[in-house]
């Protein structure tokens, strides 16, 4: 998908980076097939890349910084690094390995790393070739690998780097008050007005506050930040939107309050949570509202020229404030 955030470098920019990583030795003489853009991602540019010695890797380079992100993109890079070591230390869970990382910006003007390729399918690629049994078994197998994740304890809500918020309902306010500041400093028109919105959330606030451990919530991991093979899930990618926070804000559990995120029965059987309590179904919606904002407004951001994502997640807002006003 295309992004003023894909930060693409020159070929000898990236010689130079592969040299960096791996040795000189490993540089390809000559030509441009040793290296690839892949195409999946929506914020950082992302290389796949042979190496002299014929190994594939990956290359992912952060946003250059004239380009401006949302506040919670800014250091996703970093939060993707913590996330991966969190992910590798914690759990079983397979994602791939560091190989590298350059902050220097004495290559290029941002940060990047390398990283283990993952020789398997984009689950959100080939989903539509799958029989419906197929989907919803990765589906569940989805639910079962983000409860682990969800067992990552963290010492405060919100930025996996710190310092973080003492509780969820402060985390959480601040997440979507950052949003609203973000939408109203570029123009972005929403659905429904700026304080509107504010008075929505704040009706309901009391619900956060079941939430008192805070825990690796994953948040992007929807099927096309899976890679699969085989009938199994071999690797999760892209981790740099993670926090601690309630693990019900999982995309995973979007569905349960909008069928137009999709049908959340097997990925919730995989998971294995009990049917939702009134507060429970509170809270995702709230997570609903906050997924349709960040939708809305990172069209304006990303500047996308094409208005289908934007409209979509309109719908999405609507729907939701309107569930929320009940």
């Amino acid at each position: 998908m295309e992004s003023i955030t894909k930060n693409r470098q020159s070929v000898e920019a990236l010689r130079t980076m592969v040299a960096r990583a791996y040795g000189p030795d490993e540089v390809c003489d000559a030509g441009e097939d040793w290296f690839r853009e892949l195409s999946d991602g929506c914020f950082n540019v992302v290389y796949q890349i042979r190496l002299r010695s014929g190994a594939q890797v990956v290359l992912k380079i952060a946003p250059p910084p004239d380009v401006e992100v949302m506040t919670y993109e800014r250091g996703a890079m970093t939060t993707e690094l913590e996330a991966l070591r969190l992910v590798r230390e914690h759990t079983k869970v397979p994602v791939p390995e560091v190989d590298f990382v350059d902050r220097t910006h004495e290559v290029c003007d941002a940060d990047y790393f390398f990283m283990t390729y993952v020789d398997a399918d984009n689950l959100n690629t080939v989903s539509d070739t799958l029989a419906k049994a197929e989907n919803d078994a990765y589906t569940e197998a989805l639910g079962v690998i983000t409860r682990e994740l969800n067992t990552i304890p963290g010492a405060a809500f919100g930025s996996l780097t710190g310092p973080g918020d003492s509780t969820w309902r402060a985390a959480f306010l601040r997440m979507v008050e950052e949003l609203l500041g973000d939408g109203k400093r570029r123009g972005v028109v929403l659905p429904h007005g700026y304080d509107v919105i504010r008075d929505v959330v704040a009706a309901h606030a009391d619900s956060l506050d079941e939430v008192t451990e805070p825990r690796f919530v994953e948040w992007d991991l929807w099927p096309g930040n899976c890679m699969v093979r085989d009938g199994r899930i071999v690797a999760i990618i892209d981790h740099e939107r993670a926090f601690y926070g309630d693990p019900l804000m999982e995309f995973g559990f979007a569905g349960r309050e909008s069928s137009a995120y999709g049908d959340a029965t097997a990925f919730t059987r995989g998971y294995g949570h009990r049917p939702f309590t009134t507060a429970e179904r509170t809270r995702r919606r709230l997570y609903n509202l906050h997924l349709a904002l960040v939708q809305i407004i990172e069209t304006t951001f990303r500047a996308h020229t094409n208005t289908e994502q934007y409209e979509w997640a309109c719908a999405r807002l609507r729907e939701t404030v309107a569930l929320l006003g009940r």
